[in-house]
C-alpha cells in the first residue's frame, strides 16, 4: 500500500489509499487473495476508471496484467441489495455496463461469501486470474511434467493423483511421483490431505512471477 501511494501521482486515488482499504476490502485481501496468490503483484485498489460522461469512478480492486484488465468489486448486501434505492441501482448496472464495454472482466464477490464461503471465493479468484494466464509450459518439463500443469492450468482447482493418473493413464504410484517433482520445482503446491491423500494445485504465485511480467 506504501509503495503505491508513494508512486500514485494521481492525487484523488492518492488521498483515497492514504484514508485506507475499507473492512470488506482487507478481508478479501486477508482471507481470500493472499492464501491463493501468495503476493499483491498486478493487484490495484481504488483504482480510478472515467465513464462515458466524464466522471470518475473508482474500482475496489483492478487487475492489470500486461494489456488485459480485470476488476474485483465486493458487494455488501445492505449497499448493494437490501438498501439500494432506485438511483443507486440504476447507477450500479450503468456501472458494469460502462466497465464491460471497457473490456474489463467483471468479477463481483458478495462480502457475505468472502465471510461465508471462503474456500468457494478462493476458485472464484483462480478462475478470474487464470483468464489472463498465456504463457509456455516450462521446456525442462518431461512431456508427462508439462501435461500436468497444463491440467493444473485448466482446472484452476485442487486435484487428486487419482485424477492425474487417470488423465495420462499411468500408475497412481507414477502419478504421485510427477506431482511431487513439481512441487519440488515450484510448478504446483500442496493444498491439503495426508500423504496418501494430498491434492495438488497451480503454484499461481510462481507462474504469475515466472511469465516475465
Amino acid at each position: 500500500m506504501q509503495k503505491q501511494i508513494d508512486q500514485e501521482k494521481n492525487h484523488r486515488r492518492r488521498e483515497l489509499l492514504q484514508k485506507g482499504l475499507s473492512h470488506s476490502s482487507m478481508e478479501l485481501l486477508r482471507l481470500i487473495w493472499y492464501p491463493v496468490v501468495g503476493h499483491f503483484d498486478h493487484l490495484y485498489p481504488e483504482w480510478e476508471v472515467r465513464d462515458f460522461h466524464n466522471n470518475y469512478r473508482y474500482l475496489d480492486f483492478a487487475f492489470l496484467r500486461g494489456g488485459a484488465k480485470g476488476n474485483i468489486e465486493i458487494q455488501d448486501y445492505r449497499s448493494h441489495a437490501r438498501d439500494l434505492d432506485t438511483r443507486r441501482f440504476k447507477d450500479l448496472c450503468l456501472r458494469q455496463s460502462l466497465l464491460s464495454l471497457d473490456d474489463r472482466v467483471y468479477l463481483p464477490i458478495a462480502y457475505l461469501s468472502i465471510r461465508d464461503e471462503p474456500e468457494f471465493c478462493k476458485q472464484l479468484i483462480l478462475s478470474f486470474i487464470g483468464k489472463f494466464l498465456s504463457f509456455d509450459v516450462d521446456g525442462g518439463l518431461t512431456s508427462m511434467e508439462a501435461e500436468t500443469v497444463r491440467l493444473a492450468r485448466r482446472l484452476l482447482r485442487p486435484f487428486t493423483p487419482n485424477e492425474l493418473a487417470a488423465h495420462l493413464r499411468i500408475t497412481d504410484r507414477y502419478a504421485r511421483t510427477i506431482l511431487h517433482g513439481l512441487v519440488e520445482r515450484q510448478q504446483l503446491i500442496v493444498i491439503g490431505g495426508n500423504r496418501r491423500f494430498r491434492t495438488y494445485q497451480l503454484n499461481l504465485g510462481n507462474q504469475l512471477k515466472s511469465s516475465g511480467e
